[in-house]
């Protein structure tokens, strides 16, 4: 695309922007709680086009689609993402669904008809102002090519596989705490009998 259409495109997208904040602060304020317009997505849509380097989209994945790289993707995905995305992808978490724009579904098709590259660029360098970071340091990243295959196994995911996920999410010492107690009196090692009666 040529210097002046990319400019002209982007004065354009100003423009709408700015309208759309300005329906938007009428409408009720800029409060993170709301489904984004149909304008608003509109726009999300066409600047996430625009900032992605077109030859970005159409890099091939360096990774074949083995058990073993989906594997990878899949635990990757449990211990980074799925805090916002869900380990089915639906995005249905507490933060996801908090942010604004909200998580997409990514099993759906304006995630899935992206290329590898697009989703590879999306998830290494982050997406500005919805809440995406970048990921990775080196400009290869393998754990980034291995996340797109398994976001393209999303749709397929079975209940045993997002089953699995839960040993991968990421838990805190007071969650692991209370996970150790609960498994200690479901063994009989810390029962309320033997606590009261400590001499049989």
């Amino acid at each position: 695309m040529k210097l002046w259409k990319k400019v002209s495109l982007t004065l354009l997208l100003v423009v709408f922007v700015a309208a759309g904040f300005e329906i938007a602060l009428i409408r009720g304020g800029l409060s993170a709680r709301g489904t984004p317009m149909a304008i608003e997505k509109f726009l999300a849509t066409m600047t996430r086009q625009l900032a992605i380097p077109s030859g970005c989209r159409h890099i091939q994945n360096p990774f074949s689609a083995s058990p073993e790289n989906i594997q990878a993707g899949m635990e990757h995905f449990a211990d980074h993402c799925a805090t916002c995305h869900a380990n089915d992808g639906s995005g249905k978490t507490e933060i996801g669904q908090n942010l604004y724009p909200k998580s997409p579904d990514m099993r759906l098709p304006p995630t899935q008809n992206l290329s590898d590259g697009e989703i590879y660029y999306i998830i290494h360098n982050g997406v500005r102002l919805t809440g995406m970071p970048a990921w990775g340091e080196a400009d290869h990243d393998p754990d980034s090519w291995k996340l797109v295959l398994f976001i393209r196994h999303l749709p397929q995911l079975t209940a045993r596989e997002e089953k699995e996920m839960e040993r991968y999410n990421p838990t805190s010492e007071i969650e692991r705490e209370e996970k150790r107690r609960e498994e200690e009196f479901l063994n009989g090692e810390d029962s309320p009998n033997k606590k009261q009666n400590p001499h049989p």
